[in-house]
């Protein structure tokens, strides 16, 4: 099996990630996303606004990945965490296989990345979500579903993974994008 290695490349800030906020698809980044030089044979992202235009500005012609998208929350699209049940909160907080808010749930999007880490090839480079590396790497990990919320992705932050065999392996995680070694 020949080397792969995947750069997960979490969104640029937008209002609803400064405000502790559920995402709604038109959000824009705040600020200019400046470009940056990774070598990959495949650029990726994931189908909602604030992914294509993060791509757009790190100067990827990137190619929209329906796998890669965010954790559907339905109901909670656009809400804050206090305008959200608290109790249903922290059900989906504590229960990986919970959907309060009618969407996906934490085991289903694990699932669902899960799958899709298992067909990529050579070097990736793909923007996506914080939700979306954290399940990336409960699976490259065999991790606990439960250990999905103890992983701190930033906004604009560079998670490495590579695969030789069967098996990913972690290089980095929550690296500043345009700090420190790339993996692409």
């Amino acid at each position: 099996m020949l080397t792969s290695r995947l750069t997960l490349i979490s969104h640029a800030p937008t209002a609803a990630t400064r405000a502790a906020s559920f995402a709604i698809d038109d959000d824009d980044l705040l600020a200019p996303v400046p470009p940056i030089g990774l070598r990959a044979g495949t650029f990726l992202t994931g189908p909602e606004r604030r992914c294509r235009r993060t791509a757009e500005g790190l100067g990827f012609a990137a190619t929209v990945e329906p796998p890669l998208a965010d954790l559907d929350v339905a109901a909670w699209r656009g809400r804050t965490l206090t305008e959200v049940d608290q109790a249903d909160l922290a059900l989906w907080l504590t229960d990986p296989a919970a959907t309060p808010h009618g969407g996906e749930s934490v085991e289903s999007l694990i699932a669902r990345v899960g799958a899709w880490l298992e067909t990529v090839e050579g070097r990736t480079v793909a923007v996506t979500h914080a939700a979306v590396v954290r399940a990336a790497l409960v699976h490259a990990l065999a991790a606990p579903p439960r250990s999905f919320w103890r992983i701190d992705v930033s906004p604009l932050s560079r998670t490495a993974l590579s695969r030789s065999g069967p098996s990913w392996t972690v290089s980095s995680v929550n690296l500043a994008v345009g700090s420190g070694p790339s993996s692409s």
